[in-house]
């Protein structure tokens, strides 16, 4: 299992994590006919938190509190938001609810990331561009 703080976007389905979904977004209409919906999802480990996306029938499947482990995600843009999701090669699972441990900054989805000066191949972490979470406002 790999922790939030250690993701780095790609363009692989490599990722294994647990973590706790802490806050849903209703789902979204299909933005063509024949497209399945999607909902994003703010999700958190012990190490940091990011934001995932649900397709299909996993944006009813899951709510605030569930324990989720994600088997051969991905991190990388979709329609402009670096999001973590299962894509076509992963799976998610509900493990369980409520208790766990998580810290909401650094949002890995909210950091700037740049070409790594020694590998332009890969990406490393260049500037926090918020230390709060702006896809989910506080709520009242």
């Amino acid at each position: 299992m790999v922790s939030l703080k250690d993701i780095v976007p790609a363009a692989q389905n490599t990722i294994n994590a647990q973590f706790i979904l802490l806050d849903k977004e209703r789902s979204a209409p299909p933005a063509k006919q024949g497209q399945e919906k999607s909902c994003m999802a703010l999700v958190a480990d012990e190490t940091a938190s990011v934001h995932f996306q649900l397709w299909g029938t996993e944006c009813d499947a899951f709510e605030p509190g569930d324990i989720i482990r994600l088997t051969n995600g991905i991190f990388s843009k979709n329609r402009n938001n670096l999001v973590l999701r299962a894509g076509k090669r992963g799976r998610v699972e509900k493990i369980g609810e409520f208790t766990m441990v998580f810290a909401e900054t650094p949002n890995m989805s909210e950091i700037d990331w740049v070409p790594d000066p020694n590998n332009s191949s890969k990406l490393v972490q260049g500037a926090v561009i918020s230390p709060y979470s702006r896809m989910f406002p506080p709520r009242n």
